[in-house]
């Protein structure tokens, strides 16, 4: 019996692996080499990328444009759709983005997808922003008219979407940027830059839905995750923060859609950041919800700020510090959160005076701070809390007088 199972077991592995080989044997490669591709980390490789891209685009069935080992300088870059059927991209190599101002001042991409329909990169290569060349230009938070900086991948009106087994470093802005995009899984990614680079976000979501983010690792100098308008049905399982600024819902209340809801963060860890998980919108503000967030099972080691709302959010400190946030912010639930914080700042729930939050909930919660600062404090302010299980710290013993602040750039 043990040994028919084992032979049906069989079976269906071999069966699986030979219809996956197949379903890629029907698609055409396209080797950037082979279009003129040159992997001497010199050479630019932009016309070879769009020319392989263009290829596998008009293909009945679609294709795979291939990046085999080496070093590839690629030029800012617009992959667009509608295809023939789906792409993939395989990075086995190294792309480079170019160091130079021109291609790095004012403008958001370095490799930018637009329109596309079942797209997958793959490959267990690595993207190279050499952010270092460029980051001394983003003074954003001197001035708010700065000039933008490229993401290293950035995707808008993008449905179906795959990345799996990509490495991104030193990005010169965000490193992955999701713009009204559908129906999105990220799994296996490692996201590095210095915990000093600015606005390096790991992975930022905006105007997008069905979007899931997976076992991955993510160490930056800004948010590991940024859930910004338009964010809705995001789950995040099991992804490694740290160092940054955690992940942040917000900043909100400066555009017109404002509305973040459905956001699921479980099974994650958070070392040495800024902040574990925020909540942070401007004051004063446009009208806007936040509501259905659920974090659960999150470990914190050294974290500065583990939980935050922050309704007063203002890191140019240009804002009026009578005017509220409008955004109202409901159904938070916050569930077995343990480890250890690096101030006493353990929890900070600093609400609106005119929204006030609403069904907040702490349940489980067991965060010690050992230092020199005092006994570990939860501090709340015009929020309806519902506390459940542990409270370590005491939950909201004090108001919030002031919010921690880090050095975010206005993201």
């Amino acid at each position: 019996m043990v040994s028919s199972l084992v032979g049906q077991f069989v079976c269906i592995v071999f069966f699986v692996v030979v219809s996956i080989s197949r379903v890629r044997a029907k698609q055409t490669v396209f080797d950037v080499t082979k279009n003129g591709g040159v992997a001497d980390g010199k050479t630019d490789n932009s016309k070879a990328f769009t020319d392989a891209w263009t290829q596998a685009c008009q293909t009945n069935g679609g294709g795979v444009i291939l990046f085999p080992t080496g070093k590839y300088l690629v030029r800012p870059v617009i992959l667009k759709g509608e295809c023939k059927g789906p792409i993939g991209l395989q990075i086995e190599g190294t792309l480079l983005a170019p160091p130079g101002v021109q291609s790095s001042v004012d403008m958001d991409h370095w490799i930018k997808f637009q329109h596309v329909d079942n797209l997958d990169i793959n490959g267990g290569g690595l993207l190279d922003g050499q952010g270092p060349s460029a980051w001394h230009h983003n003074n954003c938070l001197e001035d708010p008219e700065c000039k933008r900086l490229p993401a290293n991948l950035r995707f808008d009106f993008v449905k179906n979407l795959n990345i799996d087994h990509i490495t991104s470093i030193n990005s010169k802005n965000l490193h992955i940027n999701l713009f009204a995009c559908q129906d999105v899984k990220v799994t296996n990614v490692n996201i590095s830059a210095p915990a000093d680079s600015p606005n390096t976000d790991g992975i930022h979501i905006g105007s997008s839905s069905n979007v899931q983010i997976l076992d991955s690792v993510i160490a930056t100098g800004d948010d590991c995750i940024s859930f910004s308008a338009g964010s809705s049905r995001i789950n995040v399982r099991g992804v490694h923060c740290g160092p940054g600024h955690g992940m942040s819902i917000g900043s909100l209340g400066r555009g017109n859609n404002n509305n973040v809801s459905f956001v699921d963060i479980r099974n994650c860890s958070f070392v040495g950041t800024d902040n574990g998980v925020r909540i942070k919108t401007w004051a004063p503000s446009k009208q806007g919800t936040v509501s259905h967030v659920y974090v659960e099972n999150i470990r914190m080691d050294r974290v500065k700020n583990p939980i935050v709302i922050d309704q007063n959010y203002c890191p140019a400190r240009r804002c009026s510090p009578t005017e509220s946030s409008q955004i109202q912010i409901v159904d938070v639930k916050m569930i077995n959160i343990w480890g250890t914080s690096s101030t006493p700042n353990v929890v900070t729930l600093k609400c609106s005076e005119t929204k006030p939050c609403q069904k907040i909930q702490l349940r489980d919660i067991n965060l010690s701070y050992k230092g020199p600062d005092g006994p570990a404090v939860s501090a709340c302010s015009k929020v309806d809390v519902i506390t459940d299980g542990k409270q370590n710290p005491p939950a909201c013993t004090k108001p919030v007088i002031q919010v921690p602040r880090n050095f975010d750039v206005q993201n």
